[in-house]
């Protein structure tokens, strides 16, 4: 036997259990567990632990797999509106003009670790300091279902324009040009009926957990053989087959495989470096930094016309810093612009953001509400398309998710009580050919926190019917409405004796079951023929 391997074996052991349970610990007090997995590297880092092949190779594996989740999930129209790409360059442009600017003070003041910078490393720091953590972001949005929310969508494009800058600074940094061969890329786009194919042929087993892995982690080999990013192949790849109706189900498939490799990601930024009186100082002042960072978010965004509650949540979500600064520092360390002691700074930096960040995510509807009057001054009159006050003035019954059993109901219920019924529905295109077909439908969704702020507050429903495609959605839904006091009737539909129990409990007062309710609509529908 191999002894190597089992000492491996076992320090990896010793690592999952102890990041199970910090993890569980951070859950026991309302923080999300990447919290303990941060904690559980500077412990095992305190004790002379280095990150090994093992560790890294699942923080590779987790980055990749999340940027293929956020590609399917990915509208590319929304990263040309100005709510992304204008916020996004005004943004860097304003944290370099102001943390450059303190980090030379700092550099007058001859403080430790600052003395030997320049204007240029200055500027290089500040860089670094801009972005937020694409990891972080999508992993607190997937957590409490925000991924469809406007705020959610708002955050990942920003996100998304952050990390083309990202690519564009490594290859700068790098010297390393994308050789002619990348031009090649470009036939991806006429191969995407191909990839369309195989995703339908694979099923919806373990078959289609295996294409989503080649497409992933093949999509980062090609990009990477042609000198361009390995991480935005996968995210291309994503946005080549995020139009596909199966791209949702590809995604929940590899949900749990990308959530386990990313803890590998989150124990390596504790294992980063040793600890040292100087890193902590640094961290802690660009700590303190981290409120203008968030001001400036939220003070673009309502300028940019969002609702005040929609720009304080996606700004919650992106005060936080990056995991790439860490990487914009490790090539200042290794170029022998900065001190080594930096890049320590940079990993307690980004561990201590997400600790803070995840604190505030935790509360972002109770802070809303308590700092409410004086977030209103920033916001503008006017409204951008999705983000308007929805008008429901005399209607008794909201039907949600117009799908085939949504839009039944619906038909139905105007049948009997007339024009008190509206639909709402996720999907634009969706709402778009309702409304052709004569429907009073509006886009919404009821699991979504937002969407509660943007109905009127007279509205008048008697009974709300919940006919959404999944599960976790109709629950999220109900805990919704239970948070705003309503005080109607709750109807929902399930597939599973499980998921009626759930719903019921939630609150739910009627739970139709599809596979029982159609067994005794089909036995209903037929009859013995007569005795001869």
């Amino acid at each position: 036997m191999d002894f190597e391997l089992v000492a491996i074996a076992l320090g990896d052991v010793t690592w999952i259990l102890l990041a199970f349970c910090l993890g569980l610990f951070a859950k026991f007090l309302s923080l999300p567990p990447l919290v303990g997995f941060l904690a559980t590297g500077f412990i095992l880092g305190a004790f002379g632990i280095t990150s090994g092949d093992t560790l890294n190779k699942l923080a590779d594996l987790g980055i990749t797999l999340l940027l293929f989740s956020v590609g399917l999930k990915l509208d590319l129209k929304s990263l040309f509106r100005p709510q992304i790409w204008a916020v996004t360059a005004l943004h860097v442009s304003a944290v370099l003009t102001i943390f450059g600017a303190v980090t030379l003070v700092f550099v007058a003041l001859k403080f430790p670790l600052f003395e030997s910078l320049d204007w240029k490393t200055a500027l290089l720091i500040a860089f670094a300091m801009s972005f937020s953590s694409t990891v972080f972001v999508v992993k607190v949005l997937e957590d409490k279902g925000g991924m469809k929310s406007l705020y959610g969508r708002v955050a990942i494009g920003i996100l998304i324009m952050q990390d083309l800058l990202a690519v564009g600074f490594l290859a700068a940094s790098s010297g390393k040009i994308p050789s002619v061969a990348a031009l090649g890329l470009l036939l991806l786009i006429p191969l995407r009926p191909v990839l369309w194919q195989l995703l339908v042929r694979s099923g919806h087993g373990e078959l289609l957990i295996l294409l989503g892995l080649v497409f992933a982690l093949g999509g980062a080999e090609l990009f990477e053989l042609v000198g361009v990013k390995g991480d935005l192949g996968a995210l291309i790849m994503g946005v080549l087959i995020s139009a596909h109706p199966k791209s949702s189900e590809l995604a929940k498939a590899m949900f749990g495989f990308k959530n386990l490799f990313l803890i590998g990601f989150f124990l390596s930024i504790g294992l980063s470096g040793s600890l040292s009186l100087p890193a902590l100082e640094v961290a802690l002042i660009f700590l303190c930094l981290l409120s203008v960072k968030s001001g400036l978010f939220y003070v673009l965004m309502t300028r940019f016309r969002l609702r005040a509650r929609t720009s304080f949540i996606a700004t919650l979500n992106l005060s936080n810093y990056s995991e790439f600064g860490l990487i914009v520092i490790a090539i200042g360390v290794s170029n022998g612009w900065l001190e080594s002691d930096w890049l320590v700074a940079m990993a307690l930096l980004v561990s201590l953001s997400f600790v803070v960040s995840a604190a505030v995510n935790t509360r972002d509807n109770q802070l809303y509400h308590r700092f409410h009057d004086f977030l209103i001054r920033f916001q503008d009159s006017k409204r951008i398309e999705g983000d308007q006050i929805l008008e429901t003035s005399g209607t008794r019954i909201a039907v949600f998710g117009m799908g085939r059993v949504g839009s039944g109901a619906y038909d139905r219920m105007v049948e009997r009580y007339g024009e008190s019924v509206i639909g709402f529905d996720a999907d634009a295109v969706n709402v778009t050919n309702q409304q052709k077909e004569g429907r009073r439908v509006l886009q919404g969704d009821p699991s979504d926190e937002d969407f509660w702020e943007k109905l009127e507050k007279n509205y008048t429903f008697d009974l709300v019917m919940l006919a959404l495609p999944g599960h976790r959605a109709s629950v999220e839904a109900i805990r919704q409405l239970k948070a705003i006091n309503f005080q109607g009737r709750i109807a929902a539909t399930a597939k599973y004796t499980d998921e009626e129990k759930l719903l019921l409990k939630e609150g739910a007062n009627h739970v139709f079951n599809f596979y029982r309710e159609a067994g005794v609509g089909f036995a209903n529908e037929i009859s013995l023929p007569p005795d001869k």
